[in-house]
Order: structure tokens, then sequence, then C-alpha cells
């Protein structure tokens, strides 16, 4: 028995009794994020035609290609935008890092206005993620931009950069976060794996007049060395990748492990700023949060550093807010 995932906006909404066509490769692969039957068609019920708002493809040349209304299109202001005007942008390697991401902003400043922009990197249709919905239901959010071949936010945007431009300027946010959807690939190699965007999104903030702000990935309970203390992505996507100077949030907790990290990201230095930050009051907004924290299968308790250092970054951008 397994349960298969429809979204209504590729293929209908099923009803019982539907006759349904899965894809479902991920599923024998037993993948965890990815590990769902999915929905391709209902060959006996198809979707109504439905006008179409734009032309922007996304997923493009897939058989669920999909069309939607870009933002650079519809609204005229980001014609001419090149500037975000200081706007600070945390990016996250991890989606799982979002929430933790907004509660040390929001401790810091809880009438910020927050937009989240979501790359491709991980799932393409934003709708797969339950977090983002609790955090909009909670007023986390301001509102969505899904870029590249993502889909689904509240606005559509080719790039990262006019993303961030449509963040700006059409959301009004104070603070961008962009990070992957869920389900970041990995391949235990150096550079094979989905979170070396974090480098070009630094690059785009800071090539916009952002404020780039780095969230450090940092576990005390990934079973796999490369991620063990600061992980093995964050040393690459920041060291290699980011050629824009950002800030990097490291929690300022006097023990041995976050000593060990500290050490470890020495070696993002001479291309960054490393800024230690307070954690005094981010346990309690971590745990107020109105979705489930969870990392790689980890809830809060179990993996707590991974969280701690999102929340860090989120209160250091909201400290260099204009």
């Amino acid at each position: 028995m397994f349960q298969a995932l429809a979204y209504p906006g590729l293929v209908g909404r099923p009803v019982p009794g539907d006759e349904v066509l899965l894809s479902v490769g991920a599923l024998d692969l037993g993948l965890g994020t990815g590990g769902y039957a999915l929905v391709v068609a209902l060959p006996s019920r198809l979707p109504a035609d439905e006008p179409t708002a734009g032309h922007m493809v996304k997923a493009r040349y897939t058989p669920l290609q999909t069309i939607v209304d870009g933002a650079e299109e519809r609204h005229p202001e980001l014609a001419k935008a090149t500037s975000v005007d200081g706007m600070p942008v945390v990016v996250a390697d991890l989606h799982s890092s979002v929430p933790a991401v907004l509660a040390g902003i929001l401790k810091a400043r809880p009438s910020a206005r927050i937009a989240y922009v979501m790359t491709d990197g991980g799932a393409l249709p934003l709708w797969f993620s339950r977090t983002v919905d609790g955090l909009q239901t909670a007023g986390w959010l301001t509102g969505t931009v899904t870029v590249g071949q993502a889909f689904g936010g509240d606005l559509e945007c080719v790039t990262t950069h006019s993303g961030l431009l449509a963040a700006r300027h059409v959301l009004h946010a104070d603070i961008a976060v962009v990070a992957q959807g869920p389900g970041n690939l990995g391949t235990g190699s150096v550079w094979g794996f989905s979170g070396v965007a974090c480098g070009e999104a630094i690059n785009a903030a800071a090539v916009l007049d952002g404020r780039p702000v780095a969230a450090l990935r940092v576990s005390s309970a990934d079973a796999r060395e490369r991620h063990q203390g600061l992980s093995h992505h964050s040393l690459t996507a920041y060291g290699k990748v980011a050629l824009a100077r950002a800030d990097v949030a490291l929690p300022d907790v006097p023990t041995e492990f976050w000593d060990g990290v500290a050490a470890q990201a020495s070696a993002l230095s001479e291309r960054h700023t490393v800024v230690r930050v307070p954690v005094d009051g981010l346990d309690a907004a971590l745990r107020a949060c109105p979705v489930p924290l969870s990392t790689m299968g980890r809830g809060l308790d179990e993996d707590y550093p991974a969280f701690l250092a999102a929340a860090c970054a989120g209160r250091l951008a909201a400290t260099v807010m204009d």
C-alpha cells in the first residue's frame, strides 16, 4: 500500500474511483523526500482546458511542462529594476532551513516582510512544500517567488536575479530568503550537489546591491563524515563558488562543537566576513515555529545545531536591515 501525489494544477483533481497513470521511479528507489508515486494523468477524465494567463513555460519540454504568468512581463516596475536597495538576502542550502531562518528574523524584527525565493535545485512545484504552506498560513511569509524551472509561487520569475527584484519591488519585502525546494540532490562528490547554487545566489544578491548573508549547513547528528560539523557543501558553495563577499552567520556558543565549526569556517574568512551571532532567545523562537522543524528526518532536538545555525543567519540579516 502506498500513497500517490497529484498536483491539481497539472493533472486535475482526482476523485475516488478514478483511473490514474503513475510515475513510481523514485518510489521504487526508496528515496527520501522524492519517494512518492506521482500522478501523471487521469486518462479517463482529463482536466478542463483553462485559459492561458501567460506564456512563460516551466519544466520545459517535459510532458508536464506548465505555462505561467511571468512577473517580469506582468509587473512593469521590473523592466528597469536593477537594484534591491540594500535588502538583506539570506541564502541557505536546505529547504528545511527556511523556517529556522524566519524564526531568527522575526525574533529580532517581528514586523519584517519576508519573501521566500525558491530555486529549482529540489522540488520544482512549490506546492509540494507543506512547510511553505504553513509559514504563509501563519503569516510568517509575505509571499513566495519561484525561479528557474521551479513554479507555483505567488510570483513566477526566470532567474534568481529577477526573483530577488520581484521580492523587493513587487512583494515589497524587507528581507528575502533564497533556498532550493524540498529534496536537494547530492552525489557524495565535491561538486555534484544542488546546493552549489548557494554560491550563485550570493553573487546574485551582491550584483543587485543586496546584502548577502550565508546560512551555514551544520550538523551534529549526520552519520556522513562530509556533513559532520560544517558541511563540505557550505565550504564549496561559499568558499569556491561565491565570488562576492557575504556575512557568514556563526552561532556564538562556547562549546567544543561550535569551536570546531568555527575552526572549519575559518577557511571562509579570506573571502567572507564570519560574524559571531548571539543565540539568546533563539531556542524559544525555534520552538514557537508554526511548522515542524525537520532536516534529513531529524527534528529540532535530534540535530539542534542545524536549526540554530539557520536561525542565527536570520537574526544577522535582521540586524543589517536599513
